[in-house]
């Protein structure tokens, strides 16, 4: 591969330490997937997992490295879709990345695009094509249709993008190559008129200034009148809408989801409260805004004054107030020309919590005052804050507070989200590999579920020795020849295998896993247990249905 420019040379250095770092890779070209997909998903703060997941794998792709689909900002899985709520006139986001570590772009990779969004984006059943492209991108697809089907009476805007990504230059593109863009975007438009179609071109430059911008922690915010404070550490101010929705946007007029990580609630759509908070905003009357609705609530890092009627903060979080800042945000969205002569008001609280306990105590208060999930709150239980601290300790760290170490450039190896580590408890202890591989989006949404593995009784070694194991058995897998789709299927399969066959038990209690000498967990034992899973899958069909099927586990547990 042939690099001229510093910024080629520069960026392909990057790429090759990130790689190092990463546990999940061993070849910079099969890395270099998982990185585009996360520079193009930059801004939507997406975790390591959730971008790993939406990589389709190698051979009959259509082209399509990866998959994400988004409904208004938010990152929808299967088993989302049943209950998903979509806001009226919300937009929805298909971005599909094609990743290639050569220096040029060429005409092959639009190509495939044009024949695989004519052949799936249809809405039709996809069967047809199984021979033709992997399950997982049919899977994808078909995912893709269930939500045009859910939104089609609720005008939403539907934006398809296309990213291309190499290290080669914009400037070389040859001109047949963008002749191909256009045919493609045609292809598309076709199928759906009223979509906003673009192929974007993403060469070394561009990643290279993605990859070094920094996440937006500074941010200046602007009040109606002088805010009240009794103190260096809190404000309650006035704050103008139109003011506020530029708060909450970033240069590209889309959410700023980092805002709103520490929100432990999900937007709820068209209920009866957002539908109340919209009225306000559509069919405003004599009342002020903010006299009509609850404010927001931001915990901030550090606070200081610009002028009597302006601050500026570090790493703000919108702990309260998600459903009327995205009422805010789809209120303007689209109609800027608003922003200028909006004259209501929104109230805001600004607190620089004294420290971590402080700071979880309000995020629990500040959500626990209406009627909402308990399994919401989950990640403020006490038993999580003495996991994230028990890991760290061991050299872990327990990422409760979504993509904070990613963040903090810990190494990608070194981090467990919540979610794998209840993947794993759910697979060793419960014997449930097939939940935990088909639900990653719901895992502790079952309250008998979460009681049952995070109930507070049992020893922090249980939980690091759980993780290690998993973390384990998935560095091995993904040294393996397997298929990327096999290797997801039987993860928490194999792990399950380990754990029992080093036990010699089937039926595993907690405090088995303090007898673990996690020395002997090695690639040899690893290697077995995906031997004896891995034949039992491909009896069974070596398919994704197998893999999430509840029998599955009963022939493995009859193998063993």
């Amino acid at each position: 591969m042939k690099l001229t420019t510093n910024n080629q040379k520069l960026i392909d250095e990057c790429i090759r330490l990130d790689l190092s770092e990463n546990d999940n890779f061993t070849q910079v070209n099969e890395y270099f997937e998982f990185f585009a997909s996360s520079m193009v998903l930059k801004d939507y703060d997406l975790s390591d997992d959730d971008i790993f997941n939406g990589i389709t794998g190698k051979g009959n792709d259509g082209g399509i490295d990866g998959f994400y689909l988004f409904v208004n900002g938010e990152l929808v899985t299967e088993d989302l879709v049943e209950d998903i709520n979509i806001p009226r006139a919300c937009p929805i986001d298909l971005i599909i990345v094609q990743a290639k570590y050569v220096s040029s772009f060429g005409e092959d990779a639009i190509l495939k695009w044009k024949t695989a969004s004519s052949n799936l984006l249809e809405m039709k059943p996809l069967d047809q094509y199984k021979k033709r492209y992997t399950e997982k991108v049919i899977e994808n697809f078909t995912l893709f249709g269930k939500i045009i089907k859910k939104s089609i009476r609720l005008q939403c805007k539907l934006r398809i993008s296309y990213y291309y990504t190499t290290l080669g230059l914009r400037n070389e593109i040859h001109p047949n190559v963008i002749a191909q863009k256009d045919e493609l975007i045609g292809i598309v438009n076709s199928i759906y008129p009223s979509a906003n179609v673009t192929v974007h071109f993403w060469d070394a430059d561009q990643l290279m200034d993605t990859y070094n911008r920094l996440p937006k922690t500074s941010v200046n915010i602007s009040f109606a009148d002088q805010p009240i404070s009794l103190g260096a550490s809190d404000m309650v101010a006035l704050v103008n809408l139109g003011t506020y929705y530029n708060f909450i946007t970033d240069e590209s007029g889309n959410l700023n989801k980092r805002f709103f990580e520490a929100n432990v609630r999900d937007y709820q759509g068209t209920n009866s409260v957002n539908k109340s908070i919209a009225e306000t905003l559509y069919a405003p009357g004599n009342e002020d805004f903010w006299w009509l609705n609850n404010g927001v609530t931001i915990l901030v890092s550090s606070l200081s004054r610009v002028t009597s009627k302006e601050i500026v903060i570090e790493n703000p979080e919108i702990v309260n107030g998600l459903q009327t800042s995205r009422e805010i945000y789809n209120y303007f969205t689209g109609n800027e020309d608003m922003l200028a002569a909006e004259k209501r008001n929104i109230l805001v609280r600004i607190i620089k919590p004294a420290d971590e306990d402080s700071r979880d105590k309000i995020i629990f208060a500040t959500n626990n005052q209406t009627n909402i999930p308990q399994y919401s709150l989950r990640v403020t239980d006490n038993i999580h804050i003495q996991i994230e601290l028990y890991f760290k300790s061991k050299g872990l760290y327990y990422d409760r507070r979504k993509n904070y170490y990613k963040n903090l450039r810990k190494k990608p190896s070194d981090i467990i989200g919540v979610s794998f580590l209840a993947q794993c408890l759910i697979s060793i202890i419960l014997k449930k590999p097939d939940y935990a591989r088909a639900r990653p989006s719901t895992l502790l949404a079952d309250e008998a579920i979460y009681n049952h593995l995070y109930s507070g009784e049992q020893d922090l070694e249980v939980y690091y020795k759980a993780a290690m194991i998993g973390k384990i058995v998935k560095t091995t897998l993904n040294t393996s020849q397997l298929s990327k789709s096999a290797k997801n299927d039987i993860l928490f399969y194999v792990i399950y295998v380990v754990v029992a066959k080093m036990l010699g038990k089937t039926d595993i209690k907690f405090d088995d896993l303090l007898t673990i000498d996690l020395t002997l967990v090695d690639s040899v034992a690893v290697n077995d247990a995906i031997i004896i899973v891995y034949s039992k899958y491909t009896e069974k069909g070596a398919s994704g249905s197998v893999a999430k099927s509840s029998s599955f586990i009963k022939d493995i547990i009859d193998t063993l």
